[in-house]
């Protein structure tokens, strides 16, 4: 729905209103981000996918560093798109899943350096989370690096659908978005199965119920 470039401070402005999101900011400590901003401090130029709706602190701060900013909200296209097309003969659901992919992905032939995909994988359809990940691997420069969070239950007030804005320091800000019920929770073993192939994993202990990791292409 919302894919858009940002390219350092060309289309940054004050914040506009953002009927994507509801209440106030509420502060969190990220290990992730706390690790994978040093490096966006340390290396500007880099090509950035954000997922979620527009945050415009995400993309002051990042086009202040210098970076370009692709704009994806994956989780509204999956869970507002008709992409489940029927049913085959065993009654199994059919999926468009390429037809997904071309509206929330569609990235021209660009690559990326770093993806920052939050908790999104989590309230994605299940036949769509493992196609992500595989798009954004064929579309992830060498040594690119996805930030993921993933939760590791799913009741529980910390499993409501939000929106993660970055700061300069290592805490990131939390808003309710949009509601979108979370499909699954995580554990460590499922992670790794699902970004097989990747280079490298690393893993933060969890806080909230929620795990943090970087992997790396």
């Amino acid at each position: 729905m919302l894919s858009r470039w940002f390219e350092k401070k060309q289309e940054s402005g004050p914040a506009a209103s953002t009927p994507g999101f509801s209440g106030p900011r509420v502060p969190r400590y990220s290990p992730g981000w706390a690790a994978l901003r040093k490096r966006l401090q340390a290396d500007p130029g880099l090509c950035i996918v954000d997922t979620g709706y527009t945050s415009p602190a995400n993309i002051n701060y990042l086009t202040g560093l210098g970076h370009s900013v692709f704009l994806a909200d994956l989780v509204y296209d999956a869970c507002t798109g008709n992409w489940q097309t029927g049913t085959d003969e065993d009654g199994n659901p059919v999926w468009n899943v390429s037809g997904f992919l071309e509206q929330a992905l569609n990235f021209a032939g660009r690559t990326f350096d770093v993806a920052l995909l939050w908790t999104a994988l989590d309230y994605l359809p299940e036949p769509l989370v493992a196609p992500v990940v595989a798009h954004l691997f064929s579309a992830m420069n060498p040594g690119g690096q996805v930030l993921a969070l993933f939760h590791t239950r799913t009741q529980g007030e910390e499993t409501v659908h939000c929106r993660f804005h970055v700061t300069p320091g290592d805490d990131v800000e939390v808003q309710l978005a949009q509601a979108f019920p979370i499909q699954r929770a995580s554990t460590n073993r499922s992670i790794e199965r699902l970004f097989a192939g990747w280079s490298g994993h690393r893993q933060f202990l969890a806080k909230d119920s929620v795990s943090e990791v970087i992997m790396t292409r």
